[in-house]
């Protein structure tokens, strides 16, 4: 028998809760506790004037993600207060979830054809030379600060490195590169300056594509390019790629250092070589996806599930985050290292296309900070370390650490 279904009301109607603002990112289980008490599915306010839904339970937040595009829709278009002119055209919200012309935002075989695209290049990558890549600039970073005995992981390392990483990937030049992380990061923060950030994405990912129009190399961008993607399609490509590849490797980077330093059982396993890192790691996708609140949804035609009711034109956004944390969800911590059925990559025909990269990526940036930094501790203690603000990007604002400093100079290593 199906569950009835409670009357609809609007979400704005429905006193929902906000998934923004510092009390929201200083604890955001607290929030998601509330509003599964509520449903598995409850209204939220995404950000100041937006409404939507936010799934928390895992069933949910699986059901939404593997039956899209056949129940649900990723284009915006389908957004009701958006088509109206409701939505401020400033809003950080808006702009993390209005169209654009990239697979994300698209369903059937627009979504195929920008999908493959994507996946064809990153198929090409070299795992060894990216090994290779990050290791070196793993070591370039540390040696900056190596003699000092103290750093900060964030700004100094896990930052740094990611967009370093993905600049090699694509053939970018460090400048345009680092100008599209940085506003790609600020978009992703969803701050006050999130519309000047994404105008100054969309110019810098459009400079890249014409640059590699005319010097074509083997590098990601370049392999975009051959699969016959128009410039507003490179471009969006580029902004997509680039903002799931870098602030969110960066912020995982972040989760497990500062998890070897805190959790001493989790340490003594990493270092000791019980576990390896890569366990490590996957086990902090259960509890810390560096995206935890995205992928939005509409309905198509009146749906419901497990009682709650689904109106379209309205935005369902997936917490993966809540949705791992689902207390009906019974995945124990001990069973968590190597299990990849948590959503951090996402799920269905949108999720993650290159999960494995990302892996290589934070594996070997761990390992080399692990392996550089003798007698690694935090600097000051776990409780004053401080979560980034922001629904859609989880992360540390800083990592302040101590070490022995090394006497050797980077030549004589």
């Amino acid at each position: 028998m199906t569950a009835p279904t409670a009357p609809f009301t609007p979400p704005e109607a429905d006193d929902p809760l906000p998934i923004h603002g510092d009390a929201f990112s200083a604890d955001p289980h607290a929030t998601y506790d509330r509003l599964r008490a509520r449903g598995p599915i409850a209204p939220v306010e995404i950000s100041p004037g937006v409404y939507g839904y936010l799934a928390v339970g895992y069933r949910a937040a699986v059901y939404l993600l593997r039956n899209t595009p056949a129940r649900f829709a990723k284009d915006p278009g389908q957004w009701e207060a958006l088509k109206k002119g409701e939505v401020p055209a400033d809003s950080p919200a808006a702009l993390m979830m209005h169209p654009r012309d990239n697979a994300l935002w698209k369903d059937g075989p627009d979504h195929a054809r920008l999908r493959k695209a994507i996946t064809t290049s990153m198929a090409r990558v070299d795992t060894h030379a990216l090994v290779s890549s990050v290791n070196a600039i793993a070591d370039h970073l540390i040696d900056v600060f190596s003699t000092e005995g103290k750093a900060d992981l964030v700004a100094q390392y896990a930052e740094p490195l990611a967009m370093l990483t993905v600049i090699y990937l694509f053939g970018s030049p460090p400048e345009l590169g680092e100008q599209i992380v940085y506003a790609v990061t600020r978009l992703f923060d969803a701050g006050a300056d999130a519309a000047q950030a994404n105008a100054d994405l969309e110019k810098a990912c459009l400079e890249l594509t014409r640059l590699k129009r005319e010097r074509p190399r083997h590098d990601v961008t370049s392999h975009l390019i051959e699969a016959g993607l128009t410039d507003s399609e490179m471009a969006q490509t580029i902004l997509l790629v680039f903002g799931a590849a870098a602030p969110p490797t960066a912020s995982h980077i972040g989760h497990g250092l500062r998890r070897v330093l805190t959790d001493e059982s989790f340490a003594g396993s990493v270092h000791d070589g019980v576990r390896p890192v890569s366990d490590a790691l996957e086990e902090l996708l259960w509890e810390n996806p560096p995206i935890p609140n995205y992928s939005p949804l509409y309905a198509l035609g009146e749906q419901s599930f497990e009682g709650v009711h689904l109106a379209p034109g309205y935005p369902i956004l997936v917490s993966f985050a809540g949705a791992n944390g689902d207390p009906g969800l019974k995945v124990p911590p001990a069973a968590r290292a190597g299990n990849r059925g948590h959503l951090g990559f996402s799920a269905g025909v949108h999720a993650c296309p290159a999960p494995d990269l990302a892996r290589v990526i934070a594996e070997t940036a761990l390992e080399r900070a692990l392996d550089r930094l003798p007698g690694l501790d935090l600097a000051v203690p776990d409780s004053e370390l401080r979560n980034r603000p922001g629904t859609f990007l989880a992360g540390l604002t800083a990592l302040p650490v101590m070490f022995h400093p090394d006497t050797r100079t980077a030549i004589g290593r």
